[in-house]
């Protein structure tokens, strides 16, 4: 088994000792570096080439969703997992549009972080509940500014849900719905890389980049 490299980026060092401790005996995960603020985030990445990045938002010089913002091109195969203790919408929708794989808060479960760690080096993306429900409510809202997707009837592009597999449609409504990957599985009786799968399969026919354009989508 080769294991998750994992580099861990807060400016408090209390807080990434316990994050080490808390994962660091896990068999397929490796912690092989840590940065105190964004501005170490870069060298970090080219000195210990990790595979996630479980990164604070709120540090000195460069924050969090400046790092994801710079970085997510310039390294797309290195997944941003934020780790913070901010709920605000703001911030969520932010790290969101900058392309991060997924949005943990501090109180999260020890479960909740190792599941989010394995689910984003797959390629998976990981919104827990109350983070896609914050990412849905702002799509929903009055002058909320959703992509555009114009009907058949003048030769362009077809809505989403006529261009998927009845299963893929059960996937999308739970997505919409602000089900993790986990509650999906578990509701539809399907495994839970079936419907990592199921999902990938969307975002392709859809030609979006992220969970929340598809959800902007799948509401238009």
């Amino acid at each position: 088994m080769v294991p998750i490299r994992i580099l861990v980026v807060d400016d408090h060092s209390v807080v990434r000792q316990g994050i080490i401790t808390l994962l660091q005996d896990e068999p397929d995960i490796l912690i092989v570096g840590e940065a105190s603020d964004g501005d170490e985030v870069a060298v970090m990445i080219e000195k210990v080439h990790p595979q996630v990045v479980l990164l604070d938002l709120t540090m000195p010089r460069m924050s969090g969703l400046e790092v994801i913002r710079q970085l997510t091109p310039v390294y797309p195969r290195v997944r941003m997992l934020v780790f913070s203790m901010h709920n605000n919408p703001d911030y969520i929708l932010s790290a969101v549009r900058f392309g991060a794989a997924g949005y943990l808060l501090k109180d999260a479960r020890r479960e909740d972080i190792l599941h989010a760690v394995r689910s984003v080096v797959k390629g998976d993306l990981y919104y827990p509940p109350a983070a896609s429900s914050v990412i849905i409510k702002n799509l929903l809202k009055k002058g909320a500014n959703l992509p555009e997707v114009k009907s058949a009837e003048d030769g362009s592009k077809p809505s989403i849900w006529k261009i998927i597999t009845p299963r893929e449609q059960q996937v999308l409504k739970c997505l919409t719905e602000g089900m993790s990957s986990r509650e999906i599985a578990e509701y539809l009786d399907i495994s839970a890389n079936t419907v990592a799968n199921q999902r990938s399969s969307i975002m392709k026919k859809a030609n979006v980049k992220n969970v929340a354009e598809l959800i902007g989508l799948a509401i238009k």
